[in-house]
């Protein structure tokens, strides 16, 4: 991993559905930090981070995230 991992990220709507919202190589230096963050921001939106989970077949870090609502 030391050129990075891609991570796919997906959104789950308020309908249970899930919908990819980002794909994108990230370094490791990324990956580590989400051992302390829980929010991410994607194209000006912030999502909570709720659930990751590493696909071994397909070599990818898969993100599920939930929209958060900014008042």
């Amino acid at each position: 991993m030391e050129q990075g991992m891609i991570v796919k990220m997906y959104e789950k709507s308020a309908d249970g559905s899930l919908n990819e919202i980002d794909e994108r190589l990230w370094s490791p230096a990324m990956i580590g930090a989400l051992e302390h963050v829980n929010y991410i921001v994607i194209q000006d939106r912030e999502y909570e981070a709720v659930e990751g989970r590493l696909n071994i077949d397909a070599q990818i870090l898969e993100l599920l995230l939930v929209p958060i609502r900014n008042q």
